[in-house]
């Protein structure tokens, strides 16, 4: 298995494997471990929102070991003051106004017209469709929501069982991690140091595409299986003449010139990632105002307030969990779980798999960036000892909380798109497995081919 890494000597010595594998600590690591691990563990049970949970377990352990709770405010600060996380908020902008602006249902009728009259043919553009707008903001769960509102109507009335819909928009909508720009990529090249944006981003486009390609091929399956989504009647639909082709290219050529001007942007030096974001929110503001005229003041300020919500929301997750982070790092708690995988086997593939299992029930509940923080110190160290990459490390762990984000029980996603589909979480069970199967088969290429996400920034020099 070709796996390229750093040197554990060009590792930051916080995130070095710890040098006495089998030494657990002592018994104050150990209650420090139980009480940073397993109070967490508890407030979540007890619905304590988790930036919360992370911020006042880690406030206890600091304070039981006496590690200074007035430098607490100095904590939060440095966790969310850096330049790359001001990308963040205006992704998230960026999104909601391409939403709001009526970019997306534009593009689904260019993307049916490009599929054809065939069976499944609204699953293909509902995969399609969230793929590209994975290119604009980078937000799974608001991409899945986005995909599923403009998706819904069109697909009940073909015949798609609804919780066939919620499953498919939540799968595709997961995809929209992987393809840049992508928000979980930009606050792991935060919290990694020695890892750029620009190499995450080339890192994450193969993946990305590989995953929404193989989520089509059940789609369909499904689909024909079913009997549901068959072609309209030639009599029921208008033919296809090419005057009608450009003209529905034409209107959602806006919207497929985002990620272009996104992404060409930034390799050719324009701008940064973090000026990409602003520049793609003047772009969706000039395609919503000027070219589609679809966008109100009114609308403007409700996108604004909202996506500030949402905004505010993730960076006080970020912030409260440097509390969280400094309090396992400066007690030995990480070093310590890390050293207890480590002692489990040092088998690279087991723990190849280990850690995939782990992150997938993990991303269940969590969101990319929460798995992140809670993680990451201790994956680090263990990334560190085996040599890997860790362009290639982000690119899998987002992948398997891609994918948690669609699995039961408490798939984010998931929880979305059955809300606008109108149906349970439960009845999804049926359909929702079939595409973890097909996302799963990419997730363990990535993992034992490397070189599937590195080739990529290789060739463009960011690695």
């Amino acid at each position: 298995m070709a796996l390229h890494g750093l040197d554990a000597a060009h590792v930051p010595r916080h995130l070095r494997a710890p040098s006495r594998p089998h030494d657990s600590g002592g018994p104050r690591v150990t209650l420090a471990i139980l009480l940073l691990v397993g109070l967490f563990i508890l407030l979540m049970i007890a619905g304590v929102p988790i930036g919360v949970a992370m911020g006042l377990t880690g406030f206890l352990v600091i304070a039981m070991e006496g590690m200074g709770v007035m430098a607490l405010p100095t904590n939060i600060w440095t966790g969310i003051a850096k330049y790359p996380l001001l990308a963040l908020p205006m992704f998230v902008l960026a999104g909601m106004v391409f939403e709001r602006a009526g970019v997306a249902a534009r593009m689904v009728g260019f993307a049916q017209l490009l599929v054809g009259n065939r069976t499944g043919a609204l699953a293909i553009v509902a995969v399609l469709l969230c793929m590209i707008l994975g290119g604009v903001s980078g937000s799974g769960a608001a991409d899945a929501a986005a995909v599923a509102a403009v998706m819904v109507p069109p697909m009940l009335r073909q015949g798609y069982p609804p919780s066939y819909v919620a499953s498919l928009t939540a799968a595709g909508g997961s995809t929209d991690v992987l393809i840049p720009p992508s928000i979980p990529f930009i606050v792991y090249a935060v919290l990694v140091p020695g890892v750029s944006v620009p190499a995450l981003f080339l890192a994450g486009v193969v993946p990305g595409i590989l995953s929404g390609l193989a989520l089509i091929i059940p789609a369909v399956w499904l689909a024909r299986r079913g009997g549901f989504g068959l072609p309209e009647p030639r009599s029921a639909r208008p033919p296809l003449t090419a005057a009608r082709l450009w003209r529905s290219f034409l209107e959602a050529l806006w919207g497929l010139a985002a990620p272009v001007v996104i992404l060409g942007g930034l390799r050719s030096g324009a701008f940064t990632p973090t000026e990409a974001a602003v520049v793609a929110v003047f772009y969706g503001l000039f395609v919503g105002v000027v070219v589609y005229r679809s966008l109100t003041w009114r609308d403007i300020y409700e996108v604004l307030r909202d996506s500030a919500e949402i905004s505010a929301v993730v960076l006080l997750i970020i912030a409260l969990a440097a509390i969280y982070a400094h309090a396992g790092s400066a007690a030995g708690i990480f070093d310590a779980l890390a050293t207890l995988l480590i002692g489990l086997t040092t088998n690279e593939t087991v723990m190849l798999l280990a850690i995939t299992v782990l992150l997938m029930i993990a991303g269940t509940a969590l969101d990319a960036i929460s798995t992140y923080l809670i993680f990451l110190p201790i994956l680090l160290p263990i990334a560190a000892l085996f040599h890997w990459d860790l362009t290639w490390f982000g690119v899998i762990i987002t992948m398997n909380v891609a994918i948690g984000a669609f699995t039961p029980p408490t798939a984010v996603n998931l929880m979305v798109t059955c809300r606008i589909a109108g149906c349970t979480m439960e009845s999804t069970m049926v359909w929702v497995w079939w595409f973890l199967l097909a996302m799963t088969a990419v997730l363990l290429a990535v993992t034992f081919v490397p070189e599937i996400a590195l080739a990529l920034p290789r060739w463009m020099g960011d690695l």
